[in-house]
């Protein structure tokens, strides 16, 4: 684990300690993998029964003395890939399920796995070695990168997929974004034209939905990572590495910059600038640009310390009250 990660041996320092899995702090057992990022839980680090552990440099003095020690300055990063090793994921078993509704113009890349009631339109493209859950569809002159995986009950329009992109069960991709003209005999709808385009190695979450774009094309940057049940709205434009938590919402046109992370059940409003390396807390209701880096919270977000100043206003202003 140690050449694996790039961490250094230290404590016990029992280099031939075999290992059989991963577990955490609490529940580990002498043959089980562990690691500490998080000083909330230092006292479970004492206690624990692990045979080794992923712990930063700082912290090794306060470890179990017979504890083998793996020094990193990103213990759980470390424990990922080394999670990894002992639960790679299953390779593709190259079939086709009798059920499965493919048209003839399908170009199928070899190794794919397509399973029972999957329906592929016409003209659509999948590469090497990917898996299609069951119930999924996938419409004509969809394109997916080599290596995806698509979960269960997924529905797939209008988009074009990287590499080694993981789409869980019940997601949404490429369906109509929300586009009407105010009109008070009815609202007029305005046809979406554009598509959705997923970048290499995205994971998207369980029945998030992305809509396709009204005329651009909505886009999700390489190697972002979309929890569940997140709404993207039309020609949302998702940069590089970026993290949306469960229950985020964006509305049209706003453009997020590379490495933006935005916490749960947060709101953006649309047509917004989000910058490179922005941070907006979770419940936020982002209703401005956010600067390149910046750290906003609540709901109008604001940067984070006047957040908290007003927050200490309140309470204070709220027990003179109660004093009064």
């Amino acid at each position: 684990m140690a050449n694996l990660t790039g961490a250094r041996l230290a404590g016990a320092g029992k280099s031939d300690c075999i290992l059989r899995g991963v577990a955490p702090l609490e529940t580990a057992e002498f043959d089980q993998l562990t690691f500490l990022d998080n000083p909330k839980y230092l006292d479970a680090l004492r206690k624990t029964r692990a045979g080794a552990a992923f712990i930063h440099p700082d912290r090794a003095g306060i470890a179990p003395s017979d504890l083998t020690l793996l020094l990193t300055p990103s213990p759980y990063r470390a424990y990922a890939v080394a999670a990894q090793a002992f639960h790679a994921e299953s390779p593709p078993f190259p079939n086709i399920a009798a059920s499965a509704a493919i048209d003839p113009s399908v170009q199928l890349g070899a190794g794919c796995q397509i399973e029972p009631n999957v329906v592929i339109g016409a003209g659509a493209e999948l590469g090497q070695d990917c898996i299609v859950g069951a119930n999924t569809a996938i419409g004509p002159g969809c394109v997916l990168g080599p290596g995806t995986r698509v979960g269960a009950n997924v529905s797939l329009s209008h988009c074009l997929i990287g590499a080694r992109a993981w789409i869980h069960p019940g997601v949404r991709i490429g369906q109509d974004g929300f586009g009407f003209a105010p009109d008070p005999k009815g609202h007029v709808k305005v046809p979406q034209l554009g598509r959705v385009i997923v970048g290499d190695d995205v994971e998207i979450g369980a029945n998030t939905t992305i809509d396709r774009g009204a005329g651009p094309d909505t886009v999700i940057g390489a190697g972002t990572k979309i929890d569940n049940l997140v709404q993207i709205g039309h020609n949302v434009q998702v940069g590089r590495g970026c993290i949306l938590v469960a229950q985020v919402g964006i509305a049209g046109s706003t453009r997020l910059g590379d490495f933006v992370m935005i916490g749960g059940q947060t709101a953006v409003a649309g047509h917004l600038t989000i910058g490179t390396g922005a941070r907006i807390a979770a419940r936020s209701g982002v209703m401005r640009d956010v600067a390149p880096g910046e750290v906003v919270c609540g709901s109008p977000a604001v940067p984070i310390r006047e957040h908290h100043r007003q927050a200490l206003l309140l309470h204070r202003m709220a027990a003179k009250e109660k004093h009064d």
